[in-house]
């Protein structure tokens, strides 16, 4: 087994037994407090200005994340082989995915919807989505906490694999760079010009795990109980639907797969025909995730093997 399949391996063990570490201890969220202060001190009212800005603060998010990482893979040099060089490989390469929490998240909303506690199912998805939620009722709710499942099994978990597959560490933090930018300044209205660069990077670098974890959900259905044919043609139907042209993919399939209508009003509707999804099937939505992004895992280890195989090892 290579270094880094070792690395993937130990370091999603970290997150089913840590989870995420709390803000005041996760970069990415040092990362955010970057990204807020160079907003805070940009121009506003003059779109040329604000665009070179937004640019900025892209470049400069970038070389945030890249420099750290890259001169950590160099310094772990001689010893990058031993097992003090995975451990901190998996420990660092950790910070930049994120799969317990997420399927935790979603089971949260699940259990107040159950529980008939809307209001707390409310504030919880604020933490999955950027939508506002104040007048979600439960259908809605468990349709935005699918979506959010769907859509961040790609953007939580399967791009900063796949980037690390390529690229390293430096590879998997500049993409959780850009993916937070995108969330923080990604928007139109108030952003639409100081946020565009970060919106296009994230759109540019999500175009093949979106793709990825669609046909992963797809590819796991059956075992979650759950319609891969009709998760095949929902994608196939639908994935155009959401106005960003990534999100749409694993979202349409999840809706397929499930059999419900994921709905974003006055937006989107995605297998308009299907039922309104009710609180059980966050669940299910979760243990497709689970499944899919254990795939993710599993494929990216094969990839690994065969790299040794047939290229060399790392």
């Amino acid at each position: 087994m290579t270094r880094r399949s070792r690395i993937m391996l130990l370091a999603v063990t970290l997150d089913w037994l840590l989870g995420e570490p709390p803000n005041a201890l996760h970069p990415v969220a040092w990362f955010g407090r970057f990204v807020q202060a160079l907003e805070s001190r940009a121009p506003r009212g003059d779109p040329r200005r604000e665009l070179v800005a937004g640019a900025c603060i892209a470049a400069s998010g970038i070389a945030v994340a890249l420099v750290p990482t890259v001169v950590l893979e160099r310094a772990l040099g001689p010893h990058r082989r031993g097992w003090a060089g995975i451990l901190i490989g998996a420990t660092v390469f950790k910070v930049a995915f994120a799969w317990r929490d997420l399927v935790g998240a979603g089971e949260k909303v699940r259990r107040e919807l159950e529980e008939q506690a809307p209001d707390a199912a409310r504030s919880d998805l604020r933490a999955l989505v950027s939508r506002d939620t104040s007048q979600l009722d439960a259908s809605l709710l468990a349709a935005a906490a699918i979506e959010s499942l769907a859509e961040n099994a790609s953007d939580s978990f399967v791009a900063p694999l796949i980037y690390y597959q390529i690229f390293g560490l430096p590879g998997a933090f500049v993409y959780r760079a850009v993916n937070t930018m995108d969330a923080m300044i990604g928007y139109h209205g108030r952003y639409e010009y100081l946020g565009k660069i970060a919106a296009r990077l994230d759109d540019v670098l999500n175009v093949i795990p979106s793709r990825v974890t669609a046909l992963l959900i797809v590819a796991v259905s059956r075992l979650a109980g759950a319609d891969p044919r009709r998760a095949w043609h929902i994608l196939q139907s639908d994935h155009a639907r959401t106005a960003s042209p990534n999100a749409g993919h694993p979202m349409s399939a999840m809706a397929g797969a499930l059999g419900v209508r994921l709905e974003k009003v006055g937006h989107y509707r995605l297998n308009e025909n299907g039922r309104p999804p009710q609180p059980f099937d966050i669940h299910r939505a979760a243990r497709i995730v689970s499944l899919a992004l254990g795939l993710a895992l599993g494929l990216n280890v094969l990839v690994e093997f065969g790299r040794r195989r047939w290229g060399g090892s790392r």
